[in-house]
């Protein structure tokens, strides 16, 4: 139950302090005094959008408290969201002077998405100007739904939804992925095999271009080897035997002669060094080879090699086996998103199969209670002055699921006899909206579990005998619940456990807008004046007696 109402630096409000109570709170004020405002303010409670432009003191903050009496119902919520659990529970929302807000439950501070989860059990305000929420299916479904009690159902089938949802978006995500890699699939396996047929990982570029170019000059530098060995190797005349006997010589001079020991050893080495070119020169003359299948064969590695740097703008082997990886990996990824994929289609698979048994269960519950819907609204919309109205809610199935099940629903209206039910939207009249809305609000609060109701001139239109009946309807309402209504009716006012004005003053040069409670005696005259105006008449005052009873 709403117990507290604290308003601060709000529009037409300087400060404001209400306390509320059990059963039926009846609001009146003159249009334009500020009921409006008051309702803002709440909304604010339930999580709606702040406005920097709602501050009347621009350098101060705003501040709209509530103060709820819960039962240990609501523990629960508080032991999920690390809250303390107080049966006298505040909600807080303040409105900085940067614009910025903020909200609190009990002192704690929290995010917007916690105090709408929290505030939408508690209250509900419902305005003269909302009626058009009677055409949507979502509160088609919620009025049947009420009334077939699915509240548990319905929870866990939009569980599961949403994870169906999610699956299904992840799936055409990875399978608009596939696609695309499929597109370019043929292309890059094309390069994958060039790359893989080169053998990479045996390639020495350098090694290649060595083995090329001796192949290429391999008669050129067969006769240079030739020529160069038969010098070191002629009788006589060839190197070797000149540098054997100048060697010779010079051992022969070192043993007279101790300073030419040091250049007789240098001669010694660079003979032995010699000797040793002489036969690496050799080893190498023999591996010459002048072959023209492998020349070609060379030619044409080189060839693809460079081809590949070109195509694929790169400049060394590296960087060819990085780019033959990649495509590696690629290739191997279209086979682990097929996989994906298949696991996915497997997992909605089975989701499908556990959404068509909670819709059923949904279905079933559903149209047992149509007629149980039917009785009521008929009943009630006698009540309120529609004699002849019919009502009935059309199930269809669905070939594909949604929020609510697998099945569409249809709230079908007709206000007078002889003519056929069509959909509300089309068949009720704006005199006619707010009595249907007002019976459906007191069949949704019968299933309810829901603390406090506010309703907003949802009684406009009407007068007499059918005020009558709306003010008997509301204060039976009200033995289940705290329902606090706006109202310019007399009828209505009359009804009120407590009443409550809201009066609109000018202090200190300010207008100003505020909420007083009303004593009996002022209860009386307020729906006097409601009855007769603003000079209250004997007759008035008569009636307003009558009428409270």
């Amino acid at each position: 139950m709403l117990s507290r109402i604290y308003i601060k630096n709000f529009a037409l409000i300087d400060t404001l302090e209400v306390s509320l109570h059990n059963g039926l709170q009846v609001i009146t004020g003159e249009t334009g005094a500020g009921k409006s405002i008051i309702l803002g303010a709440l909304r604010l409670i339930l999580g709606e959008r702040a406005d920097v432009k709602s501050i009347s003191k621009a350098e101060e903050k705003s501040i709209v408290e509530t103060e709820f009496s819960l039962n240990n119902q609501f523990k629960k919520f508080f032991i999920e969201n690390d809250l303390d659990y107080e049966h006298q529970t505040i909600i807080r929302r303040e409105i900085l002077p940067s614009g910025k807000s903020r909200a609190f439950i009990n002192d704690v501070p929290v995010t917007l998405d916690i105090l709408k989860e929290l505030s939408s059990q508690l209250i509900d305000i419902h305005s003269q100007f909302e009626t058009s929420n009677l055409f949507t299916s979502e509160y088609q479904f919620k009025i049947i739904d009420g009334l077939s009690e699915n509240k548990q159902l319905i929870h866990d089938y939009q569980n599961e939804f949403s994870d169906f949802q999610s699956l299904k978006t992840q799936l055409k995500k990875l399978q608009t992925q596939l696609s695309e890699n499929r597109k370019e699939s043929d292309y890059k396996e094309f390069l994958l095999n060039e790359l893989e047929e080169l053998h990479l990982d045996d390639v020495d570029y350098e090694e290649l271009q060595d083995q090329l170019s001796v192949q290429e000059n391999a008669e050129m530098i067969s006769d240079n080897l030739a020529q160069v060995l038969s010098r070191f190797h002629q009788e006589e005349v060839g190197i070797l035997s000149f540098f054997n006997e100048a060697k010779n010589k010079l051992s022969k001079i070192a043993e007279v002669s101790n300073s030419f020991a040091e250049l007789d050893e240098r001669l010694e080495t660079s003979f032995v060094e010699l000797k040793d070119i002489i036969s690496e020169l050799e080893d190498e003359a023999e591996k010459i080879e002048i072959n023209p299948e492998n020349l070609v064969l060379l030619i044409e590695l080189n060839s693809r090699i460079n081809n590949l740097f070109v195509k694929h703008n790169v400049s060394d082997i590296t960087e060819l086996k990085e780019i033959r990886d990649q495509l590696s990996g690629e290739q191997k990824g279209a086979s682990e998103l097929e996989s994906q994929i298949e696991e996915i289609e497997e997992n909605i698979a089975k989701k499908e199969k556990t959404l068509q048994n909670l819709a059923e269960k949904l279905s079933k519950n559903r149209k047992k209670s149509v007629p149980v819907f039917i009785k009521k609204a008929e009943a009630l919309l006698k009540k309120l002055g529609l004699e002849k109205a019919k009502v009935d809610i059309e199930l269809q199935d669905s070939a594909d699921f949604n929020s609510f099940g697998k099945e569409n629903i249809q709230l079908l209206f007709q206000a007078n006899s002889g003519f056929p039910l069509k959909p509300i939207q089309m068949a009720i009249s704006g005199g006619e909206r707010s009595r249907v809305m007002l019976a459906v609000k007191k069949i949704i609060a019968e299933s309810d579990e829901l603390p406090t109701l506010i309703l907003d001139e949802i009684d406009t239109g009407v007068s007499g005998k059918v005020a009558e009946e709306i003010g008997n309807l509301m204060r039976e309402m009200s033995t289940d619940m705290q329902l606090i209504v706006i109202s310019h009716l007399a009828q209505v006012a009359a009804k009120g456990n407590n009443n409550y004005k809201v009066l609109k003053q000018d202090i200190a040069g300010k207008t100003q807008s505020t909420i007083v409670p009303l004593s009996d005696e002022e209860k009386l005259n307020e729906i006097a004046q409601l009855l007769s105006g603003s000079k209250i008449t004997e007759a008035a005052l008569a009636q307003a007696k009558e009428l409270i009873g």
